[in-house]
């Protein structure tokens, strides 16, 4: 019997995964080292890949770190804003499939340097996709931006690909204008007949991920542990905003479905007769319609498995953050037959059960857990019927 009410007993392995479409192939992930990277990481080398990550060097703690990474995939070292250096790598590696997570991915600090918010997010978004067009003769790429592309006018409704990109703060403009860049180049060089054979180019726009390993500065869930720790009460800032929460494993599994739909696209005898255009278009990855939850809920729940407290923070001099976000999955589930797996609830839960075993478990044992929760993720998405085990 499962120790989980209302989940199967039996259980799916992480390779048998995605039709084992990434098994023996080279990955190319940009910001490896980061949190989202780190997990990507760790999820591909149970798919059978041989990972090249592509990062400057990271902040400790960090999951890359903890997870000794490091060891285990081909570990790169450089700036995407140095095309000649990211070209160089590209080429060496020559990959089937790359996913650009490199950013600067704070709001926050976007508004302390603006200007390496848009470089690396704009410049390097570019750099990664001329290196691709001048030196690789078949890929699919998948470009991570956000959810906070859009311009956000904070009203009760869903936002779809196809609505206005924007931005307030630089970080939310710096995406926007990566989505633009992205677009502009997929049209013009990679739509022809030719092309479409050679290079394959999708956006992703994600929801606000949580999951263990994430130790970023000025993000809710980092700081509720770090307070916890510590044995301090949390403080809480814009407690009454709402974002799209997700496990990591949601946008994650979408990135990797998303790269299984393309290959199969440009490795098609036919493609002219293939759904190449619709898929190598712009994705949102969230949770299902009505599951946004106020950054005072998230706070509530983490309390449930980890005792504390918490306050608000008031801040008048904070800078501008928006206080509403909700994204429409319709398309994902339509064009991909992707729907998320875990809940709310879940999702929370297996962020802190991550978090408090990270104390208590040495270095080998860590990655371990952090595997556990992938073949977990897995079962569960096979039990529910998610078209990509």
């Amino acid at each position: 019997m499962t120790d989980r009410v209302g989940l199967s007993p039996f259980t799916v392995e992480p390779s048998a995964a995605f039709g084992k479409i990434y098994a023996g192939k080279k990955v190319f992930v940009t910001g490896h080292t980061g949190f989202k990277g780190s997990w990507l990481c760790e999820w591909l080398l149970l798919l059978g890949a041989e990972v090249f990550g592509y990062s400057i060097d990271c902040l400790e703690p960090s999951l890359f770190s903890q997870l000794e990474l490091k060891e285990r995939v081909h570990d790169m070292r450089g700036d995407v804003r140095d095309l000649p250096a990211l070209r160089e790598a590209v080429s060496a590696v020559k990959p089937e499939f790359v996913f650009h997570l490199a950013a600067q991915s704070l709001v926050r600090r976007s508004y302390a340097d603006p200007t390496s918010t848009f470089t690396t997010n704009v410049i390097g978004s570019v750099n990664m996709m001329e290196a691709l067009r001048t030196s690789l003769d078949r890929c699919v790429a998948i470009m991570i931006t956000s959810d906070k592309c859009y311009e956000n006018r904070e009203e009760p409704r869903v936002y779809h690909e196809s609505d206005p990109l924007g931005g307030d703060d630089p970080y939310s403009a710096s995406k926007a204008a990566a989505e633009i860049a992205i677009d502009a180049y997929r049209r013009s060089f990679f739509f022809t007949a030719q092309d479409r054979q050679r290079i394959a180019i999708a956006s992703a726009r994600a929801g606000n991920v949580i999951g263990g390993g994430d130790w970023a500065a000025d993000r809710i869930l980092p700081d509720c542990v770090r307070a916890l720790q510590r044995s301090e009460p949390i403080l809480v800032r814009n407690e009454n905003s709402t974002r799209p929460w997700q496990h990591v494993f949601e946008p994650l599994s979408g990135y990797l479905l998303l790269g299984q739909k393309l290959w199969n696209e440009i490795s098609a005898e036919n493609i002219e007769q293939t759904r190449f255009k619709e898929l190598s278009s712009a994705f949102n990855f969230g949770p299902l319609s009505g599951s946004d939850r106020a950054v005072r809920d998230l706070v509530t729940e983490v309390l449930r498995h980890w005792p504390g407290r918490w306050f608000p923070r008031i801040d008048a001099t904070a800078p501008h953050e928006a206080r509403r976000l909700n994204l429409s999955i319709d398309k994902a589930f339509h064009l991909l037959g992707w729907r998320p797996v875990w809940d709310f609830s879940r999702a929370v839960a297996e962020t802190v059960i991550w978090y408090r075993a990270a104390a208590s478990k040495s270095r080998t044992e860590l990655p371990r857990l952090t595997q556990k929760q992938i073949r977990d993720y897995t079962r569960d998405a096979a039990t529910s019927g998610a078209c990509w085990v």
